[in-house]
C-alpha cells in the first residue's frame, strides 16, 4: 500500500476504498490529568496497579500467598480503576469491558487458585479439588 491510500496491482493503481489513517485510542485512553503534568501523575492508575503487582512479587519471595494474594488483588483494582474512572491513560488497552472483563477474571483466578493453594488451603472447593485430581493423575 502506498503513503497515500493506494495500491499497486499489476501495473495498474488502485485507489483502496478505506485508507487507514492512524490508530484510534482506546475508549478512556486519554491522560488522567493535563498535558502540562508530569508523566508519572499523567499515567497514576497504570503506575499503581504495576508497583502493586511488583510489590506482590517482591512479597512472594517472603510468603507466596500473601504474594500472590497482593498480586491479583492488584488486577482487580485495576479493574474496578478501568471501570470506574473516564480515563486511565495506558491502563486502557481494549474497550472498557473487555479490560474490565479481563482485569477481572485473571485477578479473581489468582485469589481463587492462591486461596485453595496447598499446603494448608485457606479455601477448599470440593468440585475444584476433584477436577485438579482427575485431571493430574
Amino acid at each position: 500500500m502506498g503513503a497515500n491510500g493506494t495500491t499497486w496491482r499489476g501495473r495498474r493503481r488502485i485507489r483502496d476504498k478505506y485508507p487507514t489513517r492512524g490508530t484510534a485510542r482506546p475508549e478512556g485512553g486519554q491522560r488522567s490529568a493535563g498535558g502540562d503534568a508530569p508523566a508519572p501523575i499523567r499515567q497514576w492508575p497504570l503506575l499503581a496497579v504495576l508497583g502493586a503487582t511488583v510489590a506482590g512479587l517482591l512479597i512472594t519471595l517472603a510468603d507466596f500467598r500473601i504474594g500472590l494474594l497482593t498480586v491479583g488483588l492488584a488486577l482487580l483494582a485495576g479493574a474496578l480503576l478501568r471501570g470506574w474512572l473516564p480515563a486511565v491513560g495506558m491502563l486502557a488497552v481494549r474497550s472498557r469491558f473487555t479490560d474490565v472483563l479481563t482485569y477481572g477474571v485473571l485477578g479473581g483466578l489468582i485469589v481463587l487458585l492462591t486461596l485453595m493453594a496447598e499446603p494448608n488451603p485457606w479455601l477448599e472447593v470440593p468440585i475444584l479439588s476433584d477436577v485438579l485430581r482427575f485431571s493430574a493423575g
